[in-house]
């Protein structure tokens, strides 16, 4: 479902379930060291969907490491994002001449538990909650946009947004979000903006910055 939210620019692989036969390259069995077997399932699963996305571009399979901030690792002129939450492994790749940056998030379709979300929402986010159609859960999608706008930001700043420090806001309607972010940084970066979807017990984010 993922690659209904992107630019066709953009390679997309998903998976419902874990993949038994998904195999790990020996670097990245390593970053596995002491994890149970339904995470390294888990971790498999979204590098087969990675390596998958990654052959519809025509780029080689090769082990897909992690950054500081546990950040997949791409191959040179490849930008990417990769998402995992209960039924849902994806990741979506692109060439880093045609898109700028690629964040995309999976969660289950559920209301935010009361702690996450006075950590998560800001008043303006709040009060609009108050009048959102029903059916939804909107804090949900909040908290899911504001996960995708971190994916895309981090690999162009290489620094750390917290969840007050981007305003969403949703149109309903038309599928999109919009944030404003409260953070000193380049103009074109000070905006984002993105799709949504809920289906399938899932809500989706994507955000794909043209180059």
């Amino acid at each position: 479902m993922i690659e209904r939210l992107v630019p066709s620019t953009v390679s997309c692989e998903a998976a419902r379930h874990d993949i038994a036969a998904a195999a790990l390259f020996p670097e990245e069995a390593v970053l596995l060291h002491g994890g149970t077997e339904a995470r390294r399932r888990e971790f498999a699963t979204v590098r087969h969907c990675a390596r998958a996305a990654l052959a519809r571009l025509g780029v080689a399979a090769a082990p897909i490491l992690r950054g500081a901030k546990h950040e997949p690792l791409w191959p040179e002129g490849i930008v990417g994002s990769i998402t995992h939450c209960r039924g849902y492994r994806a990741a979506a790749v692109a060439f880093s001449k045609q898109i700028m940056t690629v964040g995309i998030d999976a969660e289950p379709h559920g209301p935010l538990p009361a702690g996450v979300e006075r950590r998560v929402l800001c008043d303006e986010e709040r009060q609009w909650l108050t009048g959102t159609p029903e059916g939804i859960h909107w804090d949900r999608v909040i908290f899911s946009a504001k996960e995708a706008i971190y994916k895309a930001w981090y690999p162009l700043e290489r620094r750390w947004l917290g969840f007050d420090d981007a305003v969403v806001s949703i149109d309903p309607e038309a599928g999109r979000f919009h944030a404003r972010l409260l953070v000193d940084c380049p103009p074109a970066l000070r905006e984002f903006t993105g799709r949504f979807l809920v289906e399938d017990g899932l809500v989706l984010t994507a955000i794909a910055l043209q180059a």
